[in-house]
This record gives C-alpha cells, sequence and structure tokens, in this order.
C-alpha cells in the first residue's frame, strides 16, 4: 500500500492573486494531494468572507483534480495533522517574506515536529503581488487583470464599492 503524499497551503488569499494560483498548480503537480486551506483570519481584517475566498478558490482551481479547498479555524498545525498532511506550503514572494515565515516556521516545527514547512517561490512575474497591494490598487480604480483572475477582480471591485 502506498502512502498518499499530501500538502497542505493555508493562507487568507483576501483575494487569490496569480501568485497563488502559481503555487497551487506546481504544487499539486508535486503532491498527490493539496489542500487549499483558508484560513478565518478574524485578527487579519479580511474583506471578504471566509465563505466567498472559498467559493473564489474553487472557481479557480476547477480542472485540478487533486486540488481540495477547505477552511479551518486555529492552529495550522493542528488542522494540517487533523488532515493526514505531514508538509505544509508556505510563499515567499520577496526577501522581505523570509523573515516573518522562517520564524513562523521555527514555531510551527516546535509545536509540531513532524510537520515539514516547504518553503516555495512563484513565477518571478508574481513575485511582487499581494493580496494587500491588490486590494489598495483597485480601490484606486487599477486594471488588475494581470494580478487576479477576473471573477476575482470583479468581486474585489463590488465588495469595495459596498
Amino acid at each position: 500500500m502506498t502512502k498518499t503524499k499530501i500538502a497542505v497551503y493555508p493562507g487568507t488569499f483576501d483575494p487569490v492573486t496569480y501568485g497563488h494560483i502559481d503555487l497551487i498548480k506546481r504544487a499539486s503537480k508535486i503532491f498527490d494531494k493539496v489542500i487549499v486551506a483558508v484560513a478565518h483570519s478574524k485578527s487579519k481584517g479580511v474583506l471578504f468572507s471566509v465563505e466567498e475566498r472559498v467559493n473564489m478558490l474553487k472557481s479557480v482551481v476547477k480542472g485540478m483534480p487533486n486540488v481540495v479547498i477547505e477552511d479551518f479555524d486555529g492552529l495550522v498545525v493542528n488542522y494540517v495533522r487533523s488532515r493526514g498532511a505531514a508538509v505544509m506550503i508556505r510563499g515567499l514572494r520577496m526577501l522581505s517574506d523570509f523573515e516573518y515565515e522562517f520564524q513562523m516556521a521555527l514555531t510551527n516545527r516546535k509545536l509540531a515536529g513532524n510537520i515539514e514547512t516547504i518553503f516555495m517561490m512563484p513565477h518571478e512575474e508574481y513575485s511582487y503581488i499581494s493580496s494587500k497591494l491588490i486590494k489598495e490598487a483597485s480601490a484606486l480604480g487599477a486594471d488588475l487583470s494581470k494580478f487576479i483572475p477576473a471573477e476575482c477582480a470583479a468581486a474585489l471591485k463590488k465588495k469595495l464599492k459596498s
């Protein structure tokens, strides 16, 4: 019996960007199953509800049969463990992400030493994109077509108008 290699890619995805999608696609080629775990993140001040973020992700991963979208609340290592995974994927865009991600990975290692964190870098054309920057640009009327899928851009514009 072969063991299924499961990875969890946690985040807020508020909104999902082409950088996120790039990592999901690439991870889906490495692992048997990729669970994209949408954090409730009450403390991060997200714009979209968890249901809206889950639905956006489900829309953009159609055609990726080994990718599952779920939401979670609480400690990420507990969620990863509950899904039978031993790998957590984290994205690194720029050097500025490294210190925070490294600190979080080391903390998670202390909490759950059997869960490995794998850092992946998005394609360089997406390396500067952040959800926060996208929200700010959208509020100022920018064309977001190079940064996020059209359905996400429409949802963002609608959300910012309300």
